[in-house]
């Protein structure tokens, strides 16, 4: 079965987007969120190619290759206002899964991957995310938890659309092991999504943004992705709220949702590599000692 792009949702959809309703996703962006808590981690797997459906399933190859590695003297990306970074692209396999049974084969193939992975290297993690179909009116809910999407390398990431197949019992139990680390920022809120839609805890959460704060001694700095991404990668994490908030409970998602939804959480990814990578900060003891005074 070949893969074709669907372009029907955007013809009713896309007329939500007046110029008021996004001056109004403007300003609710530009608001400061809320201090995060002491207990605050973040937030897609499959089983179709995203030019060609694959029936046939493989373990990849990459599961096989060496970690990343980044140099041991890293130095953050330096800002230049007249220049932009260039976007980031997920350009490995993005594999999608519709149904039950497609979703379920694409986490038993993920399970197995992390297995492999666990003996090579002892700690996995997973960058992870989730989109669903925002609302637009007063009084009417968003949409529940409707594509999530996994990447477990460079190589290769899974989009399931759980709003289709529901989350079934391997996808689960990826989810609930409490081994397998899931990264991305502001994950507890997706995994309390997750969990309020479809009663599936999301367990071993890091948020990329404390994670963030943890490595250079700030404890009041909210990180979005895209910000960590132009900061840790020197890349452009593009989100055009036409994809971001299109909808994504409809059959099937277009390439461009799937490579939307495929970079995001390959972002997630390849900033965790980086960070973790990197030692604590040591705070200064003049720091220190203000903060017992003021505690006292």
């Amino acid at each position: 079965m070949e893969f074709k792009e669907n372009n029907s949702f955007s013809l009713d959809w896309d007329d939500r987007f007046t110029e008021d309703v996004i001056r109004l996703m403007d300003a609710i962006e530009a608001t400061p969120p809320p201090p995060p808590s002491s207990s605050s981690k973040k937030r897609k797997s499959a089983v179709h190619h995203q030019d060609n459906l694959k029936t046939g399933r493989q373990l990849p190859h990459s599961i096989l290759s060496p970690p990343p590695s980044f140099p041991s003297s890293f130095a953050r990306c330096q800002s230049n206002t007249r220049l932009r970074y260039p976007p980031l692209r997920f350009g490995g396999h993005i594999l999608y899964s519709f149904t039950e049974d497609e979703v379920e084969n694409a986490a038993m193939e993920l399970l197995k991957i992390v297995e492999i992975k666990k003996k090579e290297m002892g700690q996995v993690a997973l960058g992870f995310d989730i989109e669903w179909k925002p609302s637009f009116q007063k009084g009417i809910l968003p949409g529940k938890a409707a594509v999530m999407q996994i990447c477990c390398d460079s190589q290769y990431c899974y989009v399931m659309h759980i709003f289709h197949s529901g989350i079934p019992q391997s996808l689960q139990v990826l989810l609930e092991d409490s081994e397998i680390i899931k990264v991305g920022v502001a994950i507890d809120g997706d995994a309390v999504k997750v969990f309020s839609d479809y009663k599936v805890s999301v367990n071993a959460l890091e948020d990329l943004s404390d994670l963030a704060n943890q490595k250079f001694d700030s404890d009041c700095r909210h990180w979005s992705l895209a910000a960590l991404t132009e900061e840790f990668i020197c890349k452009e994490l593009l989100k055009p709220k036409k994809i971001r908030l299109g909808n994504w409970e409809l059959y099937p998602l277009s390439n461009a949702q799937l490579q939307y939804a495929a970079t995001d959480a390959f972002a997630s990814w390849q900033i965790y590599q980086v960070l973790k990578s990197l030692p604590n900060a040591v705070k200064d003891p003049a720091d220190k000692q203000s903060e017992t005074i003021s505690s006292q």
